[in-house]
């Protein structure tokens, strides 16, 4: 596995379980120093115990030497990062072709390259194009990776799909074969061309990151005609053609994924002169959708927020992560600040980097010392911790309002406790 990020790490450390033997290789030193004395350098559930597990087993090993690692293995993944370019929308695939380079250099034996990493339609013609020198000793496929962070390691036990993309039809009866632990048990196996495969993992994201943005845009709607938006979720959801995942009305998406790949799904459409019109409208709508709530904040407590004391339940994207990339967080609290206000925030995953040269944010590590004295109370992560507090308990302020990002509270209830509550989609009961 190149590259110990989430996706060759928690890749690397499931196929280690299921009795493979795996090495993972990355050129940061300190990472692997780390990951070599058995600590993850992210925060999934269960991961650290898995890599104590296949470490002492010795099925699963960490290492900077990328000559061993790819000569002596039969399967290389390719799991670096493909952010997008600096003021751009365009992928920046730079690690995967100083990847696929090495690859070539070191490879001296017959190997197959597969790509985890989320690339452009057409990226494996182009990693052909690199290792074309020795082309018989390699097969490119592509096998995209659907792990949601918090639930990675389910999600590879029991995926809803294998997607396996070639164009030669011998390396399906490999990839079966590895994945046959799954397979065995159920998991659907999926077979197509190779941009096929690179293209089904692009669509996915984008359909998700639709159907978040569609009911966040609903979700205003509601709110002004008075209706509340988790009944319409739960109305549609019931169709079978429309399903009720996805259609949770709250902050603007994030992640490591749908945020890159709606962007580079449109600009691989770009290069084909296609116009993806309603993908454009998905990545425009969520841009929005950060500033709407954080002009909410303002209705909340009016527009001086001038020594306004402001308490963050959660700044991650999600719960069971410790990911902060594109988190509405990240442009909340540095605008309440700016503002006047002074924000503590409290998240599970610990203090977030992100925040620390930020005048008047501080971090707090339980949820009673972050809320005392809070004029609002805002929920932005739904992590289990947040879903059952007393607020009139640990909140010292009479006249404190909850925000409430998730609607993980009931608005009645919060009215019976006299809090004034603001939520997402739902009638104002204030």
């Amino acid at each position: 596995m190149i590259g110990t990020g989430y996706v060759g790490l928690v890749s690397g450390v499931c196929f280690a379980d299921i009795g493979n033997q795996v090495v993972c290789v990355d050129k940061d030193k300190n990472k692997i120093d780390k990951l070599n004395s058995g600590i993850s350098p992210i925060y999934e559930p269960g991961l650290d115990e898995l890599i104590k597990k296949n470490f002492i087993a010795k099925r699963l090993s960490f290492t900077t030497n990328i000559d061993k690692a790819i000569s002596t293995s039969d399967i290389i993944f390719i799991c670096v990062g493909t952010p997008t370019r600096k003021g751009s929308i365009k992928v920046d695939l730079s690690f995967v072709y100083k990847c696929t380079r090495e690859i070539l250099k070191y490879s001296k034996r017959k190997k197959i390259i597969v790509t985890k990493s989320t690339v452009p339609v057409g990226t494996g013609d182009e990693i052909e194009k690199i290792v074309k020198k020795k082309k018989k000793l390699f097969t490119v496929i592509s096998n995209p990776e659907f792990l949601r962070e918090g639930e990675a390691i389910r999600d590879f036990r029991y995926p809803d799909r294998i997607v396996i993309g070639s164009n030669e039809k011998k390396a399906f009866s490999i990839m079966n074969k590895l994945y046959a632990p799954l397979t065995n048990k159920g998991s659907k196996f999926f077979t197509t061309s190779r941009r096929g495969a690179e293209l089904i993992k692009y669509a996915s994201n984008a359909f998700l990151a639709t159907k978040i943005t569609f009911i966040n845009e609903l979700a205003n709607l509601c709110e002004k005609s008075g209706v509340n938006v988790e009944d319409i979720s739960l109305g549609m959801g019931s169709d079978n053609r429309i399903g009720g995942r996805f259609l949770r009305a709250g902050p603007a998406y994030g992640g490591s994924c749908f945020p890159k790949d709606t962007k580079g799904l449109v600009s691989a459409a770009e290069k084909y002169k296609i116009n993806l019109s309603v993908v454009k409208s998905v990545i425009k709508s969520n841009q929005q959708r950060v500033n709407l709530l954080t002009k909410r904040v303002h209705k909340i407590l009016g527009s001086n927020l001038k020594n306004k004391k402001i308490s963050f339940l959660g700044v991650t994207f999600k719960p069971n992560t410790d990911d902060m990339r594109d988190s509405t967080s990240l442009k909340m609290i540095p605008y309440l600040c700016k503002k006047g206000a002074k924000v503590n925030y409290y998240d599970p995953s610990g203090e977030k980097k992100e925040f620390r040269k930020i005048k008047n944010c501080n971090y707090t590590n339980n949820i009673k010392s972050n809320c005392i004295g809070a004029d609002l109370v805002v929920l932005l992560t739904e992590w289990d911790e947040f879903k059952s507090i007393d607020f009139k308990k640990i909140v010292k302020n009479s006249k404190f309002k909850v925000y409430d990002l998730r609607n993980l509270y009931s608005a009645e209830e919060m009215k019976k406790n006299k809090i004034k509550y603001y939520s997402v989609g739902r009638p104002n009961t204030n």
